[in-house]
């Protein structure tokens, strides 16, 4: 998001908000007045304190929200289902925490042990250790630096000692940088120990769990990703298991559970974090898709680059569903919450099979309520602040996540002279995410303009999706510089406004310029899929350190919107309603 020498946007801001004031906590949603906040009890207004530690005021940067859904929508049928799917999903978080740090539970119990702790504890759940990922990982409890490859690595391994072993022993490559395997030392050399070695002790229970959810469900498609999802926590072997997720169908319990996202791997970016999703299908809105789905492959052609880069081998099944969230576990917990995602990241499963689309919509409509909408009050051009509606916005999650599944990904690359084949993110490395975020998020609107051409939504919708997405990125900037989607808009910010598609206007608010905004996010687009079709690492460096530092002043505006959360803290009401099942 910023030069290592310039701004660092979160402290500055948790040091500007030192002085405002805000609530531990609260049971409602804040408003955009800093001098009130609701009672427990919802029914009363009262001042806020004063004076505030330093860890309350981070606690408050999450909004306590209820997610789930009304009670009367899960069938009996389903009950012991979804119960067995949370039991697994719990094991897949403890799991989770230990990636990030293997100190992680034991610290956990120094913070519970003292009542004094109790704010540091809490956003030490929040983030899943003692490090800030809304502020470059600082650690807000004890001195540890966090390791730039958590735990999958030894901690004093440098990439490049990682890269000249590999250089040094290539038939190890494919064990080392796989998605799945934990590197040790091996004496005066490395190793690769697979998941299901490593994290044994969650992962065959968690695969009990899912065999039994698999023996309870009638569902025949769900009943064989369960068992195959079980057979893989046992032998590490994960594609066929990402195959048969592809072929879930329109079953009413959507989930995904395992290894994916790499976020958390800042050495290398090639180790998978462990994740649960378990959701409810909307069947009414995930129908209302299905002609954005029929037109992915013609979106693929339409991309702004030469056809020679462009992925038209890849699967044309590409599902696409709209769900509620009944509870999530791991990686996608940690910090942030995840409006959406586009899985499996298996290339190979992409060009077989596709990709899947799963947008998140209680999550959606409470990040839209509680955070984006207060801050476009704060920051648009106020004649453009009607502009933004939860439909563009919940349109643009859906345009980002299918533009993960669009563009390079197996890519072939010249090394000594020789055609190699290979892939993106082994290419980009630990700048991956934070490239692949933003060309997410840039050709997601891109699209947008074809399926407008193609009348799918109409001229009119544009100035909606141009005002949304402008919110977006200031809703998004906030997660912090090291977390890859407040980086990856840090940058797409600074590039529109050189373009002159973005202004500062001068009461300070922000506006697009509407006439300039296709052919900016066009040559934006065309860039970012040229340095992922090249695999050319330098090049995306280059890119990141000229765009990512955050303008100053909206530094100070944001710092500004303390008493506007940061993002929500899930509270899953699954788990109340489940004490209630027989």
């Amino acid at each position: 998001m910023m030069t290592r020498s310039g701004w660092v946007l979160a402290a500055s801001l948790l040091l500007l908000a030192q002085g405002c004031t805000g609530s531990k906590e609260p049971a409602q949603t804040r408003g955009d007045n800093p001098d009130t906040k609701a009672n427990p009890d919802g029914k009363s207004i009262r001042p806020l304190k004063p004076e505030r530690n330093p860890m309350e005021i981070k606690v408050d940067q999450f909004a306590p929200t209820d997610i789930g859904v009304d009670e009367t929508k899960i069938t009996p049928q389903q009950r012991p289902v979804i119960k067995k799917l949370i039991e697994a999903a719990r094991l897949i978080d403890q799991l989770f925490l230990r990636q990030v740090a293997r100190e992680n539970p034991t610290w956990r119990k120094t913070l519970a042990a003292d009542p004094r702790l109790a704010d540091t504890l809490a956003y030490f759940d929040i983030m899943y250790g003692p490090w800030d990922r809304l502020a470059h990982d600082k650690p807000f409890w004890g001195t540890k630096a966090k390791p730039k490859g958590s735990t999958f690595y030894p901690e004093d391994l440098t990439a490049a000692q990682f890269q000249d072993w590999i250089a040094n022993h290539p038939d190890d490559k494919a064990a080392l940088t796989s998605y799945y395997t934990v590197i040790e030392r091996d004496g005066a050399g490395l190793k690769a120990v697979p998941y299901s070695e490593a994290y044994r002790e969650f992962l065959e229970p968690a695969a009990k769990r899912l065999e039994e959810a698999a023996a309870l469900t009638p569902n025949k498609r769900l009943k064989t990703y369960l068992t195959a999802r079980a057979e893989a926590f046992r032998t590490n072997l994960y594609r066929q298991s990402d195959m048969d997720w592809m072929e879930l169908g329109d079953g009413d319990i959507e989930l995904v559970i395992g290894p994916y996202e790499v976020y958390e791997d800042g050495l290398m970016g090639y180790k998978a974090a462990f994740e649960a999703f378990i959701t409810l299908r909307d069947p009414e809105d995930t129908k209302e898709l299905d002609s954005i789905k029929a037109l992915i492959p013609k979106m693929e052609r339409y991309l702004p680059i030469p056809d020679e880069h462009k992925n038209l081998n890849r699967g044309t099944d590409s599902p696409i569903a709209v769900v509620d969230v009944l509870y999530t576990a791991g990686d996608t917990r940690a910090g942030v919450q995840t409006l959406a995602f586009n899985l499996p990241n298996d290339e190979v499963v992409r060009e077989k099979k596709g990709s899947k689309k799963v947008l998140l919509k209680n999550i959606g409509q409470a990040k839209f309520n509680q955070v984006l909408r207060p801050i476009a009050a704060r920051l648009l051009k106020k004649d453009q602040l009607k502009r933004v509606t939860f439909k563009a916005f919940f349109n643009n999650i859906l345009l980002h996540e299918t533009a993960h599944g669009l563009g390079p990904g197996s890519i072939t690359v010249e090394r000594n002279g020789k055609p190699v084949k290979t892939g993106v993110n082994e290419e980009l490395k630990e700048l991956y995410s934070f490239i692949e975020e933003a060309k997410a998020d840039v050709l997601g609107m891109y699209l947008n303009f074809f399926l407008i051409k193609k009348g799918l939504y109409p001229e009119s919708f544009r100035e909606e999706l141009f005002a949304s997405f402008l919110a977006g990125i200031f809703r998004s900037i906030r997660f912090g510089a090291n977390e890859a989607h407040g980086k990856a808009n840090a940058m797409q910010l600074n590039y529109l406004l050189e373009a002159g598609a973005f202004k500062r206007t001068r009461d300070g608010r922000y506006a697009y310029i509407a006439a300039k905004m296709q052919p900016a996010i066009e040559k934006l687009s065309t860039e970012i899929l040229m340095i992922e079709a090249r695999g050319d690492y330098q090049a995306a460096k280059q890119f990141i350190a000229k765009y990512e530092t955050v303008p100053p002043r909206l530094v100070e505006q944001l710092a500004a919107l303390s008493n506007i959360p940061t993002d929500i803290r899930p509270n899953y009401l699954i788990e109340k309603q489940m004490a209630g099942w027989n």
